[in-house]
């Protein structure tokens, strides 16, 4: 019988999705020629990490166990984690071996007024994120860069509501839209895993697992992302393309959120245009009738 602790069938879940990724290659074994499935079986998993196939099996189906430090280096060995992997799956197991939490009050998420007065001082399109990608506060460099986020309903200021949505973004052709959504499912992922009943982010999860099926299979690889950074190009009809660099930073609080900072090269073209858009948007008429419509990036091989 299936255990309801969130955290052990977080854990069963990630750990189902390495191994299925794995071949027999990966780990030294032959696969064979009446093989029927690509990923390691359960029983080859339990055998390279030295347990018992029934012991892993409830571990997978998140049932009563409670797995101890050497069981989660064992299997993060045989499944060839990277660092920010295996801190993720030894978070996972040592909340999986206390009792499942009470349901508790959460407060909404708030930016701090010394927050808001660094976004506005800083003199490059920045964003406050919360812990489930909500968008909190934006300077008015964001809001030149990505378009007008007061024009959408505070519930769908979200950056993945927003990537997923074909109405408000127009960019799913894009080649590196794939690896943006990764990256922002990927800090879902280590949110999920401090507060797997979060009815926001239970809420965000259950939109986009119904209407989107590129949502449901990139979210079951279950990358996990502490933070991240990458190179993107913003296309913007005022002045052209945009090619700048962003970077994650944790604000105080547990959890708590992030700053959003894109950057243009030092006196580079982008620097330069990224400039004009300023001045454009601070001389735009307040009272336009077109909002530009929030941008996540143009067509870029550079992706965080």
């Amino acid at each position: 019988m299936s255990s309801p602790h969130p955290y052990a069938r977080e854990l069963g879940e990630f750990l189902r999705a390495r191994r299925t990724r794995l071949s027999p290659r990966d780990v030294g074994l032959e696969p064979g020629s009446r093989r029927k499935v690509t990923g390691l079986r359960r029983e080859e998993m339990a055998l390279l990490a030295g347990l018992s196939t029934d012991y892993y099996q409830r571990i997978e189906q998140g049932r009563e166990v409670r797995p101890s430090d050497d069981v989660l280096a064992a299997l993060a060995g045989v499944l060839g984690l990277g660092d920010e992997e295996r801190r993720h799956l030894f978070t996972l197991g040592h909340a999986a071996r206390r009792p499942a939490p009470a349901p508790v009050d959460r407060e909404p998420e708030r930016v701090r007024d010394r927050t808001r007065r660094l976004l506005r001082v800083i003199d490059t399109p920045a964003v406050v994120l919360g812990r489930h990608l909500d968008l909190l506060d934006w300077n008015p460099m964001a809001e030149a860069l990505l378009g007008e986020p007061d024009a959408y309903p505070p519930d769908r200021l979200n950056m993945l509501l927003l990537l997923f949505d074909d109405a408000l973004t127009g960019r799913r052709s894009c080649p590196d839209w794939e690896e943006q959504a990764l990256d922002y499912i990927g800090m879902l992922r280590a949110a999920v895993a401090a507060d797997p009943t979060h009815p926001r982010a239970t809420a965000i999860v259950g939109e986009l697992s119904i209407r989107s099926a590129e949502f449901r299979r990139l979210w079951a690889r279950h990358d996990v992302r502490e933070s991240v950074s990458g190179t993107k190009t913003f296309s913007v009809p005022e002045v052209g393309d945009i090619r700048l660099d962003w970077d994650t930073y944790p604000l105080p609080g547990n959890p708590g959120p992030v700053m959003l900072v894109f950057t243009a090269e030092p006196g580079s073209t982008d620097e330069d245009r990224l400039r004009l858009l300023a001045s454009w948007h601070a001389s735009r008429s307040p009272f336009a009738d077109e909002l530009p419509a929030w941008r996540t990036g143009a067509p870029d091989s550079g992706a965080g």
